[in-house]
């Protein structure tokens, strides 16, 4: 695709502002997601600053070559479960996160090194197009449930499907009118409209949600408040993150070597399982700005960034970070693959976790307004693997069924429990990848039709 914006390419101050907002919005909602699902008083903000820290330490190590952002890490949450179950108290759970994060990020530093001596040429055939294009695909396509199921938020789920009554409308509403908007200003837009669709489209989709709100407040029917403004009422201003570190410090006498163990068990695992998810996202990322991120700064470079800055997030923030498809995507779509914007992103996150209007705006955005959103993030993530097996000849059977077995088994939904309390899980993207890689293996010594025929 032509970029709006190349990686070495520097927009206006005025626009740079803009265009990093878009990606904050695009990572917001994932970002701190996790740490509201952990509980056990992890904080959001300090999430969100470790989110800024992580990535900018990821642009260091990668030369300010690779235009992601990296967010808290939804594979690690059974290890941050895990992490608190078996600590004795909470500050010792806290302590336990940080030291699985160090787990995680060394399994990245090792698997970093191998590869510099090793290359990647072995990667790229252990994982040419045919399998990595439909493992991209599945990591928007797994997550279609998602986006769908955050519009339709405010719709009763009974069994399989949504009751459409007036919740369920309400929901869809806002999230169609952002969804249009975004579409619109993505394909008629000129010039900054067409760079910044997401803000605009969430903006629209806010203010429909805000209408509705107003009108429930007015008739005292809850089916139209889609938006919580009474978390205005108890806002601070200025507000210093719950920082991980600050806790876990005080936890450090209570963790002994049986714990670690427990947290070794938890987190090594999981850490090459998003290994996989690395190299999916990272070739992902390539075909959409025509440059080979494991060539060049390099997949030992970009292993190395992801797994310091997992670290330095999981210090501030508790939660170990990865790339981003939802970055990705805000790349695919709106052309704007400016390193520049990725690292005043990561810059203007540290900075907003420090103010409360400003957290406080963006956690009353309604879901389905980000479903919206989401539905052509997830997409443009499905259709980028797509167009990686373009050139794959899928009249040979052998492609077919490598193709066939990735798809099916990861929208399937195909997770393996490891372990005798099935403490590890395989996602369906990394068990899906897996098989894919295998059947690829199999049946890679069949030569082509085509040659057999002419021989």
């Amino acid at each position: 695709m032509k970029l709006a914006y190349n990686i070495s390419d520097k927009p206006k101050f005025g626009q740079l502002l803009i265009f990093a907002f878009q990606q904050l919005l695009a990572i917001l909602a994932a970002t701190i997601a996790v740490p509201a699902i952990v509980g056990n008083g992890m904080s959001q903000s300090a999430a969100l600053f470790g989110a800024g820290v992580g990535t900018i330490v990821y642009l260091l190590f990668t030369k300010f070559k690779s235009p992601v952002f990296l967010g808290s890490s939804f594979a690690f949450l059974g290890s941050m479960f895990a992490a608190f179950a078996g600590a004795v108290s909470a500050e010792a759970g806290f302590a336990g996160i940080i030291i699985g994060a160090i787990f995680a990020g060394l399994v990245y530093v090792v698997i970093a090194v191998v590869v510099k001596f090793a290359g990647v040429k072995w990667i790229n055939k252990l994982m040419p197009a045919v399998v990595i294009g439909p493992t991209v695909s599945i990591i928007g396509l797994s997550l279609a449930g998602n986006a769908v199921g955050d519009v339709l938020k405010f719709a009763p789920n009974e069994g399989s499907g949504y009751l459409m009554g007036v919740h369920g409308w309400v929901g869809m509403i806002c999230g169609l009118m952002t969804l249009f908007v975004v579409m619109i200003c993505s394909v008629y837009g000129k010039k900054m409209s067409k760079l910044i669709p997401f803000i605009i489209g969430i903006l629209a989709g806010y203010a429909v949600a805000a209408i509705f709100t107003v009108i429930g407040m007015k008739t005292g029917n809850e089916h139209f408040m889609v938006i919580d403004f009474s978390v205005f009422s108890d806002m601070k201003i200025f507000a210093i993150p719950d920082f991980t570190f600050i806790k876990a410090f005080q936890g450090l006498s209570q963790i002994n070597g049986k714990y670690i163990a427990t947290i070794a068990v938890a987190y090594i695992p999981v850490a090459f399982v998003v290994f996989a998810e690395h190299i999916a996202d990272h070739k992902n990322l390539s075909s959409i700005i025509e440059k080979d991120l494991l060539e060049e700064p390099g997949l030992h470079r970009t292993l190395l960034g992801d797994g310091v800055g997992s670290i330095a997030g999981a210090f501030f923030g508790g939660c170990p970070n990865t790339t981003y498809g939802e970055s990705v995507g805000c790349v695919a779509i709106t052309g704007n693959a400016s390193i520049v914007t990725i690292l005043a992103t990561a810059i203007m996150a540290i900075v907003i976790s420090f103010f409360g209007p400003f957290v406080t705006f963006l956690s009353t955005i309604p879901s389905c307004v980000m479903g919206g959103v989401c539905i052509t993030l997830y997409g443009f993530i499905a259709v980028s693997g797509l167009k990686m097996i373009q050139k794959v000849d899928l009249d040979q059977n052998k492609n077919l069924f490598v193709v066939a077995v990735i798809l099916i088994c990861g929208i399937g939904g195909m997770t393996l429990q490891l372990g005798t309390t099935g403490q590890v899980t395989l996602t369906e993207i990394a068990t899906a990848l897996i098989l894919g890689i295998i059947t690829n293996l199999v049946l890679s010594r069949k030569k082509d039709d085509a040659k057999e025929e002419t021989k």
